[in-house]
């Protein structure tokens, strides 16, 4: 199956570097562009995800999207930004887009970010698909498996998520926030704190002692992450 199409629209040369290294090496076929007009013809040309910048030149990020939704183009978009007031993103998402970002931020978030956006959107089966192996356990994504020493955890199918999202971005910390958006979806209407509760059931069914976790560690008020083992 041909890889996934993405524009990547980022005016700093070296985050669009970045981006367009990262996003290659997960087997997406990368647009580069670097203001409005360039994004919005890459967009009609055809692609499968949008990572889009709002502050664009020209054509702001904003106003991209919402030319897009309006020509009736349903592609996810993920917005960049060094705005970090609520309002702004707010806007974003009323406008259309899928997820927001703001910078700085880890290249492998905005990784881990675009591929639960593509698993939301239908298109995973696009993507190869992921075996990690972190000692005895295995994370083998195209079975939705998690395995310690070959033996199935039985993880249900939000514990395997969560599980996925963390393992797959080892030393990365995540907001219970973060993880609702990239698990649970923008429409949960739940507590965060939901994400503890699948912490502790995942840690039970995971580690040898639950309450020294050896993979899934916490990073006290704020979220998690998962170890580098």
């Amino acid at each position: 199956m041909p890889a996934l199409r993405i524009v990547v629209a980022e005016d700093d040369p070296p985050i669009r570097e970045l981006l367009v290294h990262h996003l290659s090496r997960e087997g997406f076929r990368c647009t580069p562009t670097t203001d409005g007009p360039s994004t919005l013809r890459a967009v009609r040309a055809g692609t499968d995800v949008v990572v889009l910048d709002v502050g664009l030149p020209v054509v702001d990020g904003f106003d991209i999207v919402r030319t897009m939704r309006l020509e009736g183009r349903a592609q996810p978009v993920l917005f960049l930004t060094a705005r970090s007031d609520e309002l702004d993103r707010v806007i974003g998402l009323e406008l259309g887009a899928d997820d927001y970002v703001t910078k700085p931020f880890s290249p492998r978030e905005v990784v881990a970010r675009v591929r639960a956006l593509v698993r939301r959107g239908g298109m995973g089966a696009a993507l190869v698909a992921v075996l990690l192996r972190y000692d005895r356990l295995e994370v083998d994504e195209a079975a939705r498996e998690a395995r310690v020493d070959g033996r199935d955890l039985g993880l249900k199918p939000r514990e395997f998520a969560l599980l996925l999202q963390l393992a797959s971005n080892p030393g990365v910390a995540f907001s219970r926030a973060n993880l609702v958006e990239a698990v649970w979806g923008f429409d949960f209407a739940g507590d965060e704190r939901t994400v503890d509760v699948h912490v502790r059931r995942l840690r039970a069914k995971l580690e040898d002692e639950a309450s020294l976790p050896r993979f899934v560690h916490t990073v006290h008020g704020f979220g998690y992450k998962f170890a580098r083992v």
